[in-house]
């Protein structure tokens, strides 16, 4: 949706939804929420211990009502879930309330950069490449279908404040961004 007051970030997981989100939401002036952060601060655990009790189906409701809240909001950054887009409801609602855009990575970048990283469930499986290729077949198409803007990924030596620079250069060109 462009113009909008709200900035969705979308994209695989180790794309640098939160990371780049914060940066962008300092330079833009507005509010930054992270889902998954969210469904752990309603929780009140995290989000693998959201899994191992509820189940991935358990997750993704808690998922789907507190994307519905959070993108209800005005004038937000809000990272999504990079599965979120799984769900009918939650593709609509990044549609129609905000400004959506695609952050990008490869395969291996997402290898590089989550290599260190136990606290993704549906990574805790011994080939990660695999479940990543997995993963990126069954979404890559929902993102595109509804991202208003899409950053291609960096080179693997790119940190968070280059990439940040990056995407808020293509942002400010193409996003016509309402006030709250």
């Amino acid at each position: 949706m462009n113009p909008s007051c709200n900035l969705f970030l979308i994209g695989p997981t180790g794309a640098g939804k939160t990371s780049i989100g914060r940066q962008l939401a300092a330079r833009l002036g507005l509010p930054f929420l992270d889902l998954d952060q969210e469904i752990e601060r309603v929780t009140g655990v995290s989000v693998s211990t959201v899994f191992d009790i509820e189940g991935e189906a358990g997750f993704r409701r808690r998922e789907r009502a507190l994307l519905d809240e959070c993108s209800g909001r005005h004038g937000v950054v809000l990272a999504s879930g990079a599965g979120a887009v799984l769900d009918p409801a939650n593709r609509r609602a990044l549609m129609e309330r905000g400004y959506v855009v695609w952050l990008q990575a490869t395969v291996p970048l997402q290898l590089q950069r989550l290599a260190l990283d136990t606290s993704r469930p549906l990574l805790a499986d011994a080939d990660r490449h695999q479940k990543l290729e997995a993963m990126a077949a069954a979404r890559t198409s929902l993102y595109e279908e509804i991202a208003d803007l899409i950053i291609p990924p960096g080179s693997e030596q790119e940190g968070v404040a280059a990439a940040s620079e990056r995407c808020i250069a293509l942002i400010d060109q193409h996003w016509n961004r309402q006030a709250a």
